[in-house]
């Protein structure tokens, strides 16, 4: 693994320190994770995308996998910070910024608070963009006690509140096996190495952030992918809207999938993907 640190010239607890993993050469795709997770989610894209002459950086963002665990700070503008000290001290160019889940907030703040500066096109996955949390301007939002449901059972017994909520994240059910239970158990186990604290708060960072304004600050071409079946980021309140905010777009809408279609539908959207960043009509 790989690491960078920033706010070097500040006290140690000031410190933070990013984990990355970075393969391949070419033009570099840099992945997202989403919540609860981290880095490791992109197994199926980094590989895939590595074979197809392309550099992958996947980072852990912080309070996650093997970055710093900060007690405080975890909010929208700070991640976006964080991300572009990844692109500045990796200097990375044209790059493919894809964001799953909660990491497209990310990429949504970014363009507020940096511009198109270094970034090619962009990739919402499941995202929780534009605005999730129910509200007199978001009447169509989710009612806050969900999110706040969310975070009593990660505090009140995280493990067993992750078995859970990876059933749904893969639309798992009596009926329908989309992963193996060993692929689940993998999953899970990925998110209970996060901190505890990070998990919880960044609950209250991704519902109760409002990206409308950020999502207009896109200006370059951008793929949005979600599932008609996600249960935990329903299209109605996420892709449907964001598809209307961004000023240059394509939307694409998986039938039956689940939130978790980068591995349930990992060969299309692999495909996808790559057919999006290779057409310079997009």
């Amino acid at each position: 693994m790989n690491f960078i640190e920033k706010n070097s010239n500040q006290q140690k607890q000031d410190r933070l320190v990013l984990c990355y993993e970075d393969l391949g050469e070419g033009q570099p795709i840099l992945f997202i994770h989403g919540w609860p997770s981290n880095h490791l989610m992109w197994e199926a894209q980094v590989s895939f995308f590595v074979e197809q002459g392309y550099r992958c950086i996947a980072y852990d963002r912080r309070g996650f996998g093997m970055s710093s665990r900060p007690l405080h700070g975890y909010n929208y503008d700070n991640f976006a910070d964080d991300l572009r000290e990844i692109i500045l001290q990796l200097d990375l160019q044209e790059v493919l910024l894809v964001g799953f889940s909660m990491g497209g907030g990310e990429v949504a703040r970014y363009f507020t608070r940096y511009g198109s500066d270094r970034i090619s096109k962009a990739i919402l996955l499941g995202a929780v963009t534009p605005y999730l949390l129910k509200s007199e301007d978001n009447p169509d939002g989710i009612k806050k006690e969900v999110f706040d449901e969310m975070v009593a059972g990660v505090e009140a017994d995280r493990p067993a509140f992750l078995e859970t909520f990876f059933n749904d994240f893969f639309g798992v059910n009596l009926v329908n096996r989309a992963v193996s239970k060993p692929m689940l158990e993998y999953q899970r186990s990925i998110a209970l190495g996060a901190s505890p604290n990070a998990t919880s708060q960044c609950i209250r960072a991704f519902s109760e952030t409002d990206f409308r304004k950020d999502l207009t600050n896109i200006d370059v071409p951008t793929l949005i992918v979600h599932g008609d079946a996600d249960k935990i980021v329903p299209e109605d309140v996420s892709a449907n809207i964001s598809s209307e905010l961004i000023s240059n777009n394509q939307f694409i809408l998986y039938p039956g999938a689940p939130h978790g279609f980068f591995l349930t539908h990992k060969e299309r959207l692999n495909s996808d993907i790559l057919n999006f960043i290779r057409d310079n009509l997009s």
